[in-house]
């Protein structure tokens, strides 16, 4: 099995398209076409996890954060990222990431920490724009359960959990096939009516190539008409952050207690109770302090993430708990997400989980 074969296992859970614009998800040092040995999972690409990957005999690293964010223009060694890429290059190493990307999708990062907590009725707290298409093609009445079949197929066609979603239109197409055409109705030269359907499916934007293959595979006409046409709709399988509901409300600092014991945090920094109980969770996470006035919108009675600075807490305004667990354990189920995607597609393959504790935070 080559490595691109499980990034792209990983890339259809997570496809790099949904990653943000500042981040390098993706395969960051090596060659996607060499065999792969073994897999490493990691939450960091650290030196002591490079030197486990050599020591095990593996030559793939998966990890979520990318140990490369923005151009090297010198490497030295100077520092661990450069020392980080030397060693994994020298050794024959592969790298590579799947960061916001895998954060942003429902069942992803964010899913989780809700796991952990036995949160019910998840949903996407702020969901992602720019993601969606609509196609619409015109197909002869007799073909178009064909055609809308495939299409469905390729990934087409889902609107939150429904799938198969489409519409169509009635209506009479006109065309005149010119010199060297093998029309599938009518006749060469001469202008033709054919009853059609106007048919229109959404898709997600990194199917488009699929999708459009799909439609020319299955549509009967040498010359498929059709109009890809971007959407502004918000993708709500798509976006930063989740919220949920817990099966029972707590009060407050018995939650507190249940979220430290389920992050095995080492502190669990927080705001000011209010004297309410806990029912409906805000989470995200990493850094979070961007996602507050949404969960706040949203309802949350308590919003658990991390990297909330001094000011931010203040933020809050008594109008939720912020409970900031720490940047690693708010992530640290990551490498159980990439063992499950990657095991439930390859079966007899058993990647190996970094032993090493890459949180560079201890606790006094």
């Amino acid at each position: 099995m080559k490595i691109k074969e499980l990034i792209q296992v990983i890339e259809q859970f997570a496809p790099l398209q949904y990653q943000e614009s500042y981040d390098n998800a993706g395969l960051i040092l090596g060659n996607a076409d060499r065999e792969v040995t073994n897999a490493l999972l990691t939450l960091d690409a650290t030196e002591e996890v490079i030197d486990e990957a050599i020591a095990n005999g593996c030559n793939l690293v998966i990890a979520h954060h990318p140990i490369v964010f923005g151009g090297l223009k010198k490497i030295n060694g100077k520092n661990y990222v450069e020392r980080v890429a030397i060693k994994a290059i020298k050794h024959d190493i592969a790298v590579y990431a799947a960061h916001t990307n895998l954060d942003n999708v429902r069942n992803g990062v964010c899913m989780q920490m809700a796991d952990r907590l036995r949160l019910e009725h998840c949903r996407v707290i702020q969901p992602k724009r720019g993601l969606l298409k609509k196609l619409f093609t015109f197909v002869p009445s007799a073909d178009v359960e064909a055609v809308r079949n495939a299409l469905f197929a390729a990934g087409a066609g889902h609107i939150g959990n429904y799938s198969e979603c489409s519409f169509n239109g009635m209506g009479q197409g006109t065309f005149l096939g010119g010199e060297g055409t093998y029309p599938y109705v009518g006749i060469p030269g001469k202008r033709h009516f054919e009853a059609e359907i106007k048919l229109e499916v959404i898709f997600p934007v990194y199917l488009e190539g699929k999708i459009l293959q799909a439609l020319q595979a299955s549509h009967p006409y040498e010359e498929v008409a059709h109009d890809v046409v971007s959407l502004d709709n918000a993708y709500q399988e798509v976006g930063s952050g989740l919220i949920g509901e817990l099966s029972e409300a707590m009060e407050e600092m018995q939650f507190l207690q249940y979220v430290k014991q389920q992050f095995k945090a080492g502190c669990v920094k927080y705001t000011p109770l209010r004297g309410k109980s806990v029912r409906k969770v805000a989470l995200c996470g990493g850094a979070g302090s961007f996602l507050l006035k949404q969960a706040i919108a949203a309802g949350a009675d308590a919003y658990i993430s991390s990297d909330f600075k001094y000011h931010e807490f203040f933020d809050a305004e008594n109008q939720l708990i912020i409970a900031d667990i720490g940047h690693f354990e708010s992530e640290q189920f990551t490498v159980e997400l990439f063992y499950h995607i990657l095991t439930e597609k390859f079966r007899n393959f058993a990647p190996l989980k970094s032993t090493i504790k890459t949180n560079p935070v201890n606790y006094l």
